[in-house]
């Protein structure tokens, strides 16, 4: 491990994270040196400007970013995200991701994620707007709907996206939907992506509560971050039964053992309202949160959230990984060594990205689906990718992230081989 990070920190087009996770699966999954390689390093790394005028006619300048990881599969796909600490190497990292979600779930994508270092809390929409199609006009000449696909992540919406197609559109002369995913659905959006990664994450867990004969109503559910997806997942959950005692923002979070009366804060977040104004919950801290005793516990948030320092005090039975990267490698072996099952990002939160193929699929054929047929199509593209991981994970004795990790690789080596860039 020592070697690999030094080795990684010498080269800088590495994915020192990347690199790291490869690690972890030396004993499972056989690597010869230029596979290795071809997985460390990403395709392409765009690090650029992106200038912005302010309402006060100031211009700031902000650093971008456009990592395209892997392109073995097909056009590369990822989401852009606008946080104040984004930085080179988390790009990297979830763009890696990325392809190894497109493949495990037989997308015809590879893996791409962008961002810029900016805190677009503090903005207001006209400059969020001009955010927006800065971005564009900085990276129109290596993206496209055959090339690199870009779709919404954390603090970017259907609105960024619609900006961004329409910039795209203009710098190009014609209109082009399929540049973007994640847009309105009077733009070509597809119907159920908003509830999309959500959706796929409860139809993976239902899968594993088969498998482990547990009954909806019996489990006790927490979900750390109320976002878009932390939010719709706590909704569903709580529709179909599941008792959910804790839910977070990034300013807190509330907790009621006996539940929470869920639609009543989602109508309460729609509207503004602060969780903490939460009629019977007591106020909690997120850390608080994660080592709450429950069965399930769904991470939502940001990257990073259980590590080394608190994995041992995880109490749930299942991580059901909604965020991306929430959990570290080391934090990982911990939870193993507990029986915690996790199921993993690349898996768990595929919906997104799965509906987002579907957007652009649509757009390409100039059709729109219907909500049933959306939800209907992923619950079958996701189940299917689930049951084939399940199947490697039993036969392989591998935890559910191993297998997920060893499915997704050897899809994107084979495709490597077959297109001659490996023998």
């Amino acid at each position: 491990m020592h070697n690999n990070n030094q080795r990684a920190k010498e080269d800088k087009n590495v994915c020192i994270h990347c690199t790291e996770n490869l690690a972890h699966l030396e004993k499972w999954l056989t690597l010869s040196p230029t596979e290795r390689q071809l997985l460390e390093h990403p395709e392409r790394v765009y690090t650029f400007t992106v200038p912005v005028k302010m309402d006060s006619g100031e211009v700031k300048l902000f650093n971008g970013y456009r990592v395209q990881y892997n392109n073995a599969l097909g056009p590369t796909k990822g989401g852009i995200r606008f946080h104040h600490a984004v930085d080179l190497e988390e790009v990297k990292t979830l763009a890696f991701l990325m392809a190894l979600k497109c493949s495990l779930v037989g997308l015809p994508f590879g893996g791409a994620k962008g961002g810029v270092e900016v805190n677009p809390r503090i903005m207001s929409d006209a400059e969020r707007e001009r955010l927006a199609r800065s971005f564009i006009r900085q990276t129109h000449l290596f993206i496209g709907p055959d090339t690199d696909i870009p779709a919404p992540d954390v603090n970017t919406d259907a609105r960024v996206m619609e900006w961004m197609m329409d910039e795209y559109s203009a710098i190009k002369g014609a209109r082009i939907p399929s540049i973007i995913t994640g847009k309105p659905v009077i733009l070509g959006g597809s119907r159920g992506r908003e509830t999309a990664t959500s959706l796929g994450g409860v139809f993976i867990l239902e899968k594993l509560l088969e498998k482990k004969n547990l009954k909806p109503h019996k489990l006790r559910v927490v979900v750390q971050g109320f976002g878009n997806v932390g939010m719709h997942i706590a909704r569903i959950l709580d529709e179909r039964g599941f008792k959910v005692i804790a839910v977070s923002d990034s300013k807190g979070g509330v907790y009621a053992k006996g539940g929470l009366a869920i639609p009543e804060l989602v109508e309460d977040k729609k509207a503004g309202k602060p969780l903490a104004e939460s009629v019977g919950a007591k106020l909690i801290s997120n850390e608080e949160l994660l080592t709450l005793e429950c069965d399930i516990l769904i991470p939502s948030a940001l990257s990073q959230q259980i590590t080394v320092d608190n994995a041992d005090k995880i109490r749930a039975g299942i991580i059901l990984e909604m965020a991306n990267a929430p959990v570290t490698p080391d934090a990982d072996e911990i939870l193993a060594r507990a029986g915690r099952i996790v199921i993993p990002d690349i898996l768990a939160n595929a919906g997104g990205v799965i509906v987002s193929y579907f957007e652009w699929v649509q757009n390409r054929s100039g059709n729109q689906w219907t909500e049933e047929r959306v939800a209907d199509e992923l619950k079958t593209k996701i189940t299917h990718a689930f049951e084939r991981v399940w199947e490697t994970s039993d036969t392989e004795h591998f935890d559910l992230r191993t297998a997920s990790y060893v499915r997704a690789i050897e899809r994107i080596l084979a495709a490597e081989r077959g297109r001659g860039r490996l023998v």
